[in-house]
């Protein structure tokens, strides 16, 4: 399964908030984004569960009125969507211009099309460009999926993913604090802080990638003096890279969530550390565009 950015996806390894709530409770601070995750969500716009296949949250999405079709949610992915070149030829979507992507290491020219209405319940977006392309040609059946909900199709609320519950809510009327315990700020999406042993670094937070953690060379030889062993060729979306793997004793922290003796993936070429959807799974991931902050729950 492809490493991408915007869909990042390793084809080696290749949530709702608990019910649990975005009011304060009175006996924490008010400010504690985590505090959110305690309660249940006030008028949500929208509350759905979600299937898990090797980390990658899928759920179901409307198309132009039709459907539903099996769409996945990737946070490493820009702009509002994708499409399979699967769903533009089964809804005759016609080709409408051009864009470039990225992967990370390589760019490449892609073709998108025009979507009328793309609907997951309640919350609709209209009239949206997305880039498409095979997506599936390197997924297993039971992975297959037809399209992905990209950053910007939440950017207006919080969204909020369980994955020990498997259930995702999204809300305009709420909203994570700017500053506080448990607060992550960002300035690109959605790089937050990462601590792994002594060492602080920025990592790239994307629900779309099947692995735990992708680290830059560089980087593992600062955080651990562990062999490497062979893994393969990775693919990106534009490119194939060379990877290894090992274990990183850690801890490897991300707000309240603590790991170790993780297994991770090392490429000399991935220019960034990657936090993928297997290290996500017993957290409540709660991130807010509009306040350019993300909270990491347990």
């Amino acid at each position: 399964m492809p490493l991408r950015a915007p869909l990042l996806c390793f084809v080696f390894a290749c949530s709702l908030l608990s019910s649990g709530a975005l009011a304060a409770d009175a006996s924490e601070p008010a400010d504690d984004a985590c505090a959110l995750a305690s309660r249940p969500l006030r008028a949500p716009d929208l509350q759905v569960p979600f299937d898990i296949v090797d980390g990658r949250i899928y759920l179901q999405v409307q198309v132009n009125g039709r459907g539903p079709f099996r769409f996945a949610v990737d946070t490493g992915a820009s702009g509002i969507g994708r499409a399979d070149s699967r769903l533009a030829t089964t809804l005759d979507l016609l080709l409408h211009g051009q864009a470039t992507t990225s992967d990370g290491v390589s760019s490449a020219s892609v073709q998108t099309v025009r979507i009328d209405s793309l609907a997951l319940g309640a919350v609709v977006r209209r009239d949206v460009e997305v880039i498409t392309r095979d997506y599936n040609a390197h997924n297993a059946p039971e992975a297959a999926f037809m399209g992905i909900l990209g950053r910007g199709f939440f950017g207006d609320g919080l969204l909020v993913i369980d994955y020990p519950r498997r259930m995702l809510s999204f809300s305009r009327t709420q909203q994570l604090p700017t500053q506080g315990p448990n607060v992550l700020r960002y300035e690109q999406a959605f790089r937050v802080p990462v601590r792994i042993g002594r060492e602080q670094v920025l990592g790239q937070l994307d629900t779309g990638a099947n692995v735990s953690f992708v680290l830059p060379r560089v980087l593992y030889d600062t955080v651990s003096a562990r062999p490497l062993e062979a893994a393969g060729r990775s693919r990106l979306t534009n490119s194939q890279v060379e990877a290894q793997r090992a274990t990183v004793q850690g801890p490897i922290e991300i707000g309240q969530l603590r790991l170790a003796d993780v297994e991770v993936r090392v490429s000399a070429k991935y220019p960034e550390l990657l936090i993928g959807a297997h290290a996500l799974q017993q957290a409540v991931v709660l991130i807010d565009q509009r306040a350019r902050a993300v909270a990491i729950c347990r």
